[in-house]
């Protein structure tokens, strides 16, 4: 797993050093994080829900 990480850390930084303009460079970075936040949004409404559904019991 540690490789697969470290192989898209590099690419994502080739993107931004050959980048044409600042525009370009944004949607790089959003676009690595959009995963992540996904992620997270999904962490919090299972644990919203389990919590809920613990309270109704």
């Amino acid at each position: 797993m540690k490789p697969l990480v470290f192989l898209q850390q590099t690419a994502i930084e080739e993107k931004l050093k050959n980048a044409p303009d600042g525009g370009y460079q944004i949607g790089v970075l959003i676009g690595s994080l959009i995963p992540f936040i996904i992620l997270v949004g999904l962490a919090y409404w299972m644990y919203y829900a389990a919590k809920k559904r613990n309270k109704n019991l």
